[in-house]
């Protein structure tokens, strides 16, 4: 019988959310990694990786014999192998349901570590960050364990990144911060990587960072801890060192980076690169402390995620930088233009001398001929008032016979109407300021041109009104740039009672900005399965929120009971 995850199911309710470690074993507890992260990527180093988690490895169940073309479960199609390592191996993959690459872990169902792999992969998926790489289901079948986890095809790993070097400044600055801040998040609820290397980081193409393998990788690996709060901060510091030096900061080579020069110790990133932020610089080695390294000023160091977020926090804000002014192409003059037609070139260097004016008309001649012009201007104004004053009394005649001109009520001034035109939507995530999400990997579904996948909320007991519940629920979508956004069409997937959504300007796609400080744009009702939300003037932001407050009672389905939910089927912007 197939023992699948409830990550692909509700299992919340409208009541208080349990801690995840209630609800996965503890493989993922806390601890220091038996062996650091000082690894290269060589099948060598990962091979080490894989005898650190026990005594397993000399009755090890080798890898199963799969291929390309292979089907699991009638839905993921395997494409392309990319790790074959120590009983397991990693897919890029083809989910033929919804249309859309997967990752897989694929491992035997008898494999010492299945069952931790299938624990870690169950907490992950019940934390449901946006910030982390989502996993999407986890099944035991036909004698194999897979995880099944997001592939984002515009996402480029932080190594790939520091090939070309170190990151610039405020890259740095958001990296640490932003990676931080979700390990933080998934420490409180009991979650630890363990794993956090430069392979692990992703910079999607809107400039968010996000992690994968949160716990999985580690489980894979046999690796676990004693105190993971101190390695995944260790782990972060090292991060942030390789951004700022494209060196790492040990003695060993890892990485495609450069390790440290044997015997001089673990130095701060200041002394290894000039031009290094000072700032950043000594955060790094408040991080990688736990080495024995010495921050170059009298500061503790950090030991959990949550203390370098606070550190971060206490740093002067880093600013992008200014794009870069290209000067237009110099005005060139053509021989089309006027004064210079059929005209030779002048020579170059030559300076050309410039026509004398001609003579004012000073004889008695030329004052006659002045007068007379006069005169004659005169008289032309004098004919032209004339007949302008007869046409109108002759217009102001016909229209009192009833011959009125008329023009569309949509036009001004007879001036057409400027039509709407669509926006394309380049990212999304989902919105929740209470930390709840529900269900944060779907959100690319409401814009994907398929009416038949969706984004949905749980089902609630009340409504249709969320709160007190639920203030609301959500998406931010991402334009890709500042673009004047005067309506919104959205699908819905339920009808009836009532749906109500309103419309926001916001700056990022990050849930954390309060809902308070927020530009509202329009507000919108309905009781059927299509909401269109027209604002009376276009407001000009890059991200939209979509924030529904009320909906509809719906009966029990295949994925949630009887109760107040809703989904989002499709959602365009106009502008």
């Amino acid at each position: 019988m197939a023992e699948r995850s409830t990550a692909a199911v509700d299992v919340a309710d409208s009541s208080g959310d349990e801690p995840l470690t209630a609800k996965a074993d503890q493989s993922t507890a806390d601890g220091v990694a038996l062996n650091r992260e000082r690894d290269t990527d060589s099948s060598q180093s990962e091979e080490a990786q894989g005898r650190s988690g026990g005594n397993e490895s000399s009755g090890r169940t080798p890898p199963p014999e799969l291929h390309s073309g292979h089907k699991l479960a009638r839905r993921y199609r395997l494409e392309e192998c990319v790790t074959r390592l120590d009983g397991f191996s990693s897919w890029r993959a083809v989910d033929e349901k919804l249309r859309r690459a997967v990752g897989v872990h694929l491992l035997p169902a008898d494999h010492p570590r299945a069952r931790s792999v299938l624990a870690a992969a169950r907490s992950s998926a019940l934390l449901g960050d946006p910030r982390f790489v989502q996993v999407l289901d986890a099944v035991e079948e036909n004698d194999l364990v897979y995880v099944v986890h997001e592939w984002l095809p515009d996402a480029t790993e932080l190594t790939t990144l520091l090939a070309a070097g170190p990151l610039e400044v405020h890259e740095a600055y958001q990296m640490v911060s932003q990676v931080s801040q979700a390990m933080a998040a998934a420490h409180r609820e009991g979650l630890a990587h363990l794993k956090l290397t430069p392979g692990a980081v992703l910079r999607t193409s809107s400039g968010q960072w996000r992690i994968r393998g949160l716990a999985v990788n580690a489980a894979l690996r046999g690796i676990t801890s004693d105190t993971p709060q101190r390695t995944d901060t260790e782990a972060i510091g090292a991060l942030l060192y390789a951004a700022l030096t494209q060196r790492w900061p040990y003695e060993d080579d890892a990485y495609g980076l450069s390790g440290l020069p044997k015997g001089v110790g673990l130095i701060a990133p200041d002394q290894v690169r000039a031009g290094v932020h000072r700032g950043l610089s000594e955060l790094a080695m408040r991080a990688l402390v736990n080495d024995g390294a010495t921050a170059s000023r009298q500061e503790p160091p950090c030991t959990t995620p949550e203390e370098l977020v606070k550190a971060v926090g206490e740093m002067p804000r880093i600013r992008p930088p200014e794009p870069a002014f290209t000067a237009p192409p110099e005005y060139q003059r053509t021989t089309y233009q006027q004064g210079n037609y059929g005209r030779p070139a002048p020579h170059p260097g030559a300076t050309q001398a410039m026509p004398a004016p001609l003579p004012p008309l000073q004889t008695r001649t030329g004052k006659a001929l002045k007068w007379t012009v006069s005169a004659l201007l005169i008289a032309a104004l004098g004919l032209g008032s004339w007949q302008l004053a007869d046409a109108l009394m002759d217009h102001g005649k016909s229209d009192e016979t009833g011959n009125t001109k008329t023009t569309d009520g949509n036009d001004k001034n007879g001036v057409e109407a400027k039509p709407a035109k669509p926006i394309v939507i380049k990212d999304a995530a989902e919105y929740y300021p209470d930390g709840k999400p529900q269900h944060a990997g779907d959100a690319g579904l409401t814009y994907d041109k398929d009416s038949s996948t969706y984004w949905r909320t749980y089902s609630y007991k009340g409504g249709p009104t969320l709160a007190p519940f639920k203030q609301g629920v959500g998406i931010v979508y991402d334009l890709g740039s500042e673009q004047d956004v005067s309506e919104a069409s959205i699908g819905l997937y339920y009808a009836g009672d009532r749906t109500t959504a309103t419309l926001y300007a916001t700056d990022s796609l990050s849930s954390s900005t309060p809902l308070g400080s927020m530009t509202k744009i329009a507000s919108g009702r309905t009781s059927g399965k299509d909401l269109s939300i027209s604002a009376k003037k276009a407001v000009k932001t890059r991200y939209v929120l979509v924030w529904i407050t009320e909906v509809p009672s719906a009966p029990g389905d295949q994925f949630s009971s009887a109760g107040y939910k809703q989904a989002i089927t499709d959602v365009k912007f106009t502008g």
